[in-house]
């Protein structure tokens, strides 16, 4: 009896590794193209400085992804290229807002992310003078500071400013944002802590790369301000979207801070909750016709910008042991970083898995055949996909549970 049982035992495990799939990768040439091209339209020596490099990266010749045609996706814009900023939290969350405008009016439109962009900016600005140089002042932000900025500054079309004054093929921040730098790291060596006339010399500096946003917009023959044209024409209420992050490290169920440099305002505005419920939100609002901004990690062996596709090799955890512990382990010890921000506008099911299309602003984007797009595995969503902004109409049950 016990020898029949040590062969069904046996006989049991070999055909569970006979099932398992090994995933294999090797270090490879990779180079951003589009970023090449980027660099060539401003005039620069592409190939002064290379970006070539050795990446570890997953064979994906043994990826069954779904086509683009297989997703059943929510309007949005088509992609766009965010060129050499750091501004992947805003253009995310803008796509994220058209598509809300045309989930709300049924109106097809196209906002400016670099308004959103300048106002920041001068925020980050008052915040460093503030604090005497404490806090953090870099090109990255979270998608929860869009709304934050619209509340007191509304949202204007592209056509309305086009954040590109000097009128480059591609957006660049580079010289700006040094020069803004440099300018706030000489008041700290000389305590010149004067907010009126460190904030002018910043609108200056901004002014001069971006342009100066308008105060008042034409709509429809009619003047107005752009807090008027979000609220009264676009219908969006920056009160109605809520932000959520599943980490171990801070209490399920209340309110927290995500603790990344890019959350420069220590902003603790979003619900934590177990990761069952981050990841069913996430599926139930996408299947509910809504789409979601997204920010998390890309700088994955899995993350393959020439297949446009994302997934969880199994050198680096098997799907079944993916749960709230590995990803905590994750993120406390760096392997997880805030990296990118991202709009899921669409999902299916293949094989039984779940995919989901994610629109990218990013330059990485632009080196596969889609051309803006990614297909995300639902595991690499659960792993490193860290915060999201929603309506909350989509999270009514969940935010029942929320103290």
């Amino acid at each position: 009896m016990r020898y029949h049982l040590f062969f069904l035992l046996l006989l049991s495990g070999l055909s569970l590794s006979a099932q398992q799939t090994k995933d294999k990768a090797a270090l490879i040439d990779y180079e951003n193209g589009f970023y090449k091209q980027i660099k060539t339209s401003l005039s620069e020596d592409a190939s002064k400085k290379s970006n070539k490099r050795k990446a570890f990266k997953m064979d994906m010749s043994k990826v069954n992804a779904p086509a683009f045609e297989d997703f059943k996706t929510s309007w949005c814009q088509k992609p766009i290229s965010q060129g050499r900023t750091g501004t992947c939290w805003c253009f995310s969350t803008t796509s994220f807002y058209e598509s809300e405008v045309f989930r709300l009016t049924q109106k097809e439109v196209d906002l400016s992310e670099l308004y959103t962009v300048y106002f920041e900016y001068i925020e980050k600005a008052r915040e460093f003078v503030r604090t005497r140089g404490a806090s953090f002042f870099g090109e990255g932000s979270e998608t929860n500071a869009v709304a934050r900025m619209m509340k007191n500054h509304g949202m204007v079309r592209q056509s309305d400013y086009n954040g590109n004054a000097r009128k480059t093929k591609y957006h660049d921040h580079k010289g700006m944002f040094n020069e803004m730098k440099t300018f706030l790291f000489s008041l700290k060596k000389t305590n010149a802590w004067d907010e009126e006339s460190a904030l002018k010399t910043i609108r200056s500096i901004l002014n001069h790369y971006l342009g100066e946003p308008p105060a008042t917009i034409s709509v429809d023959g009619k003047n107005m301000k752009p807090v008027d044209y979000m609220r009264n024409i676009l219908k969006i209420n920056p009160d109605d979207y809520v932000n959520f992050m599943s980490l171990m490290q801070k209490p399920y169920y209340s309110k927290a801070e995500y603790d990344v440099p890019d959350n420069w305002w220590n902003s603790d505005d979003y619900y934590n909750v177990p990761l069952n419920d981050f990841t069913g939100l996430i599926k139930g609002a996408v299947e509910k016709g809504y789409t979601i901004s997204i920010g998390g990690d890309v700088s994955e062996s899995g993350y393959s910008a020439a297949n446009d596709i994302a997934v969880v090799p199994s050198y680096d955890i098997p799907s079944e042991y993916i749960d709230e512990n590995a990803r905590q382990l994750r993120f406390s010890n760096g392997a997880t970083t805030d990296d990118h921000a991202i709009h899921i506008i669409g999902y299916t099911q293949k094989d039984g898995d779940l995919w989901y299309l994610v629109k990218d602003s990013g330059s990485g984007a632009r080196n596969g055949n889609l051309k803006g797009y990614y297909r995300y595995h639902e595991d690499y969503v659960k792993l490193k996909i860290m915060t999201l902004t929603v309506h909350k109409s989509a999270v009514s049950e969940l935010l029942k549970k929320i103290k």
